[in-house]
Protein backbone atom coordinates (compact mmCIF):
# COMPACT_ATOMS: atom_id res chain seq x y z
CA UNK A 1 0.00 0.00 0.00
CA UNK A 2 2.50 2.66 1.18
CA UNK A 3 5.99 2.22 -0.24
CA UNK A 4 8.40 0.73 2.27
CA UNK A 5 11.01 3.47 1.89
CA UNK A 6 8.39 6.13 2.70
CA UNK A 7 7.26 4.23 5.81
CA UNK A 8 10.86 3.90 6.99
CA UNK A 9 11.56 7.56 6.23
CA UNK A 10 8.72 8.48 8.60
CA UNK A 11 10.01 6.15 11.33
CA UNK A 12 7.78 3.06 11.03
CA UNK A 13 8.74 0.25 13.40
CA UNK A 14 8.74 -3.43 12.51
CA UNK A 15 6.62 -5.61 14.79
CA UNK A 16 6.36 -9.40 14.84
CA UNK A 17 3.34 -11.48 15.88
CA UNK A 18 3.08 -15.23 16.32
CA UNK A 19 0.14 -17.14 14.85
CA UNK A 20 -2.91 -16.52 17.06
CA UNK A 21 -1.45 -13.40 18.70
CA UNK A 22 -3.68 -10.31 18.73
CA UNK A 23 -2.52 -7.03 17.21
CA UNK A 24 -5.40 -5.15 18.83
CA UNK A 25 -8.76 -6.00 20.39
CA UNK A 26 -12.30 -4.88 19.69
CA UNK A 27 -12.88 -1.67 21.66
CA UNK A 28 -9.22 -0.56 21.72
CA UNK A 29 -8.50 3.00 20.60
CA UNK A 30 -6.36 3.12 17.44
CA UNK A 31 -2.85 4.50 17.83
CA UNK A 32 -1.01 3.16 14.76
CA UNK A 33 -1.25 2.67 11.02
CA UNK A 34 -0.47 -1.01 10.31
CA UNK A 35 0.88 -2.48 7.06
CA UNK A 36 1.76 -6.15 6.62
CA UNK A 37 5.27 -7.13 5.50
CA UNK A 38 4.66 -10.89 5.58
CA UNK A 39 2.02 -13.22 6.97
CA UNK A 40 -1.72 -12.69 7.32
CA UNK A 41 -4.08 -10.82 9.62
CA UNK A 42 -7.80 -11.33 10.10
CA UNK A 43 -10.13 -8.78 11.59
CA UNK A 44 -13.00 -10.47 13.39
CA UNK A 45 -15.63 -10.26 16.06
CA UNK A 46 -18.10 -12.66 17.67
CA UNK A 47 -21.87 -12.62 18.12
CA UNK A 48 -23.67 -13.40 21.38
CA UNK A 49 -23.59 -17.16 20.61
CA UNK A 50 -19.82 -17.04 20.14
CA UNK A 51 -19.91 -17.45 16.34
CA UNK A 52 -16.98 -15.75 14.68
CA UNK A 53 -17.58 -13.29 11.86
CA UNK A 54 -14.52 -12.35 9.81
CA UNK A 55 -14.63 -8.70 8.79
CA UNK A 56 -11.59 -9.00 6.52
CA UNK A 57 -8.45 -10.93 5.67
CA UNK A 58 -5.25 -9.03 4.92
CA UNK A 59 -1.92 -10.27 3.55
CA UNK A 60 1.51 -8.89 2.60
CA UNK A 61 1.32 -5.31 1.33
CA UNK A 62 -2.15 -4.71 2.78
CA UNK A 63 -2.96 -2.23 5.51
CA UNK A 64 -5.74 -2.81 8.03
CA UNK A 65 -7.64 -1.04 10.78
CA UNK A 66 -7.34 2.46 9.35
CA UNK A 67 -11.02 3.62 9.30
CA UNK A 68 -11.16 3.96 13.12
CA UNK A 69 -7.73 5.61 12.98
CA UNK A 70 -9.15 8.40 10.80
CA UNK A 71 -12.31 8.68 12.89
CA UNK A 72 -10.60 8.42 16.29
CA UNK A 73 -13.15 5.77 17.32
CA UNK A 74 -12.62 2.38 18.99
CA UNK A 75 -11.96 -0.63 16.78
CA UNK A 76 -15.27 -2.39 15.94
CA UNK A 77 -13.37 -5.68 15.53
CA UNK A 78 -10.16 -7.24 16.74
CA UNK A 79 -7.12 -8.11 14.62
CA UNK A 80 -5.22 -11.37 15.06
CA UNK A 81 -2.32 -12.97 13.19
CA UNK A 82 -3.43 -16.12 11.34
CA UNK A 83 0.21 -17.03 10.67
CA UNK A 84 3.53 -15.71 11.93
CA UNK A 85 3.34 -12.11 10.76
CA UNK A 86 5.64 -9.11 10.45
CA UNK A 87 4.24 -5.64 9.97
CA UNK A 88 5.06 -1.96 10.06
CA UNK A 89 3.49 0.24 12.72
CA UNK A 90 3.46 4.01 12.28
CA UNK A 91 2.05 6.31 15.00
CA UNK A 92 -1.20 8.02 14.03
CA UNK A 93 0.17 11.59 14.05
CA UNK A 94 3.13 10.61 11.88
CA UNK A 95 0.85 8.68 9.51
CA UNK A 96 -1.33 11.76 9.02
CA UNK A 97 1.77 13.89 8.33
CA UNK A 98 2.88 11.30 5.76
CA UNK A 99 -0.48 11.55 3.95
CA UNK A 100 -0.29 15.37 3.89
CA UNK A 101 3.21 15.34 2.42
CA UNK A 102 2.55 12.55 -0.15
CA UNK A 103 -0.65 13.33 -2.12
CA UNK A 104 -0.36 10.23 -4.33
CA UNK A 105 -0.23 8.01 -1.25
CA UNK A 106 -3.23 9.87 0.15
CA UNK A 107 -5.21 9.17 -3.04
CA UNK A 108 -4.15 5.50 -3.00
CA UNK A 109 -5.37 5.25 0.61
CA UNK A 110 -8.73 6.76 -0.40
CA UNK A 111 -9.09 4.25 -3.27
CA UNK A 112 -8.24 1.40 -0.89
CA UNK A 113 -10.90 2.53 1.60
CA UNK A 114 -13.44 2.94 -1.23
CA UNK A 115 -12.78 -0.66 -2.37
CA UNK A 116 -13.46 -1.93 1.14
CA UNK A 117 -16.69 0.08 1.40
CA UNK A 118 -17.77 -1.31 -1.97
CA UNK A 119 -17.06 -4.88 -0.78
CA UNK A 120 -18.96 -4.30 2.48
CA UNK A 121 -21.97 -2.96 0.55
CA UNK A 122 -21.99 -5.97 -1.77
CA UNK A 123 -21.62 -8.50 1.06
CA UNK A 124 -24.27 -6.79 3.23
CA UNK A 125 -26.73 -7.21 0.38
CA UNK A 126 -25.64 -10.80 -0.27
CA UNK A 127 -25.88 -11.86 3.37
CA UNK A 128 -29.32 -10.35 3.85
CA UNK A 129 -31.01 -11.64 0.72
CA UNK A 130 -29.11 -14.22 -1.32
CA UNK A 131 -28.77 -17.99 -1.09
CA UNK A 132 -25.55 -19.65 0.05
CA UNK A 133 -24.27 -20.47 -3.44
CA UNK A 134 -24.69 -16.89 -4.61
CA UNK A 135 -22.93 -15.53 -1.50
CA UNK A 136 -19.98 -17.86 -2.02
CA UNK A 137 -19.56 -17.05 -5.73
CA UNK A 138 -19.76 -13.31 -4.99
CA UNK A 139 -17.09 -13.63 -2.29
CA UNK A 140 -14.76 -15.75 -4.45
CA UNK A 141 -15.17 -13.41 -7.42
CA UNK A 142 -14.38 -10.43 -5.19
CA UNK A 143 -11.15 -12.06 -3.98
CA UNK A 144 -10.28 -13.16 -7.52
CA UNK A 145 -10.96 -9.86 -9.30
CA UNK A 146 -10.38 -7.17 -6.68
CA UNK A 147 -8.06 -8.50 -3.98
CA UNK A 148 -5.77 -10.63 -6.15
CA UNK A 149 -6.54 -8.96 -9.51
CA UNK A 150 -6.32 -12.41 -11.10
CA UNK A 151 -7.16 -12.59 -14.78
CA UNK A 152 -6.00 -16.15 -15.36
CA UNK A 153 -8.38 -18.78 -16.70
CA UNK A 154 -8.40 -20.55 -13.33
CA UNK A 155 -8.10 -18.88 -9.95
CA UNK A 156 -7.04 -21.00 -6.97
CA UNK A 157 -9.13 -19.97 -3.96
CA UNK A 158 -6.83 -19.39 -0.99
CA UNK A 159 -9.65 -19.12 1.55
CA UNK A 160 -10.44 -22.15 3.69
CA UNK A 161 -14.01 -23.41 3.87
CA UNK A 162 -14.15 -22.10 7.45
CA UNK A 163 -13.00 -18.65 6.31
CA UNK A 164 -15.63 -18.64 3.56
CA UNK A 165 -18.24 -19.48 6.21
CA UNK A 166 -17.02 -16.75 8.56
CA UNK A 167 -16.93 -14.15 5.76
CA UNK A 168 -20.43 -14.96 4.48
CA UNK A 169 -22.26 -15.65 7.75
CA UNK A 170 -22.86 -19.30 6.81
CA UNK A 171 -22.16 -22.52 8.65
CA UNK A 172 -19.16 -24.47 7.40
CA UNK A 173 -21.42 -27.45 6.63
CA UNK A 174 -23.56 -25.20 4.41
CA UNK A 175 -20.44 -23.96 2.64
CA UNK A 176 -19.27 -27.52 1.94
CA UNK A 177 -22.68 -28.49 0.48
CA UNK A 178 -22.90 -25.29 -1.57
CA UNK A 179 -19.39 -25.74 -2.99
CA UNK A 180 -20.25 -29.30 -4.07
CA UNK A 181 -23.42 -27.99 -5.72
CA UNK A 182 -21.47 -25.22 -7.46
CA UNK A 183 -19.01 -27.82 -8.73
CA UNK A 184 -21.86 -29.87 -10.22
CA UNK A 185 -23.17 -26.70 -11.90
CA UNK A 186 -19.73 -26.05 -13.42
CA UNK A 187 -19.24 -22.77 -11.50
CA UNK A 188 -16.24 -24.15 -9.57
CA UNK A 189 -13.87 -27.07 -9.83
CA UNK A 190 -12.23 -29.00 -7.01
CA UNK A 191 -8.86 -30.67 -7.36
CA UNK A 192 -7.15 -32.29 -4.36
CA UNK A 193 -9.54 -30.44 -2.02
CA UNK A 194 -8.51 -27.08 -3.53
CA UNK A 195 -11.23 -24.87 -5.05
CA UNK A 196 -10.73 -23.25 -8.45
CA UNK A 197 -12.91 -20.65 -10.21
Amino acid sequence: MIEEDILLEFGARKLHFKKGEPVFSQGDLPKYYYQIISGEIKMNNYNEEGKEFIQGLFSAGNCFGEPPLFLDRPYPAGAVATSDTSLYALPKETFLKLLHSHPNTNVAMTVNLAQRLYYKAIMASEISSQDAEHRIITLIDYFKNVIHENEEAQYKVTLTRQQIADLTGLRVETVIRAIKSLEKQGELSINERKIYR
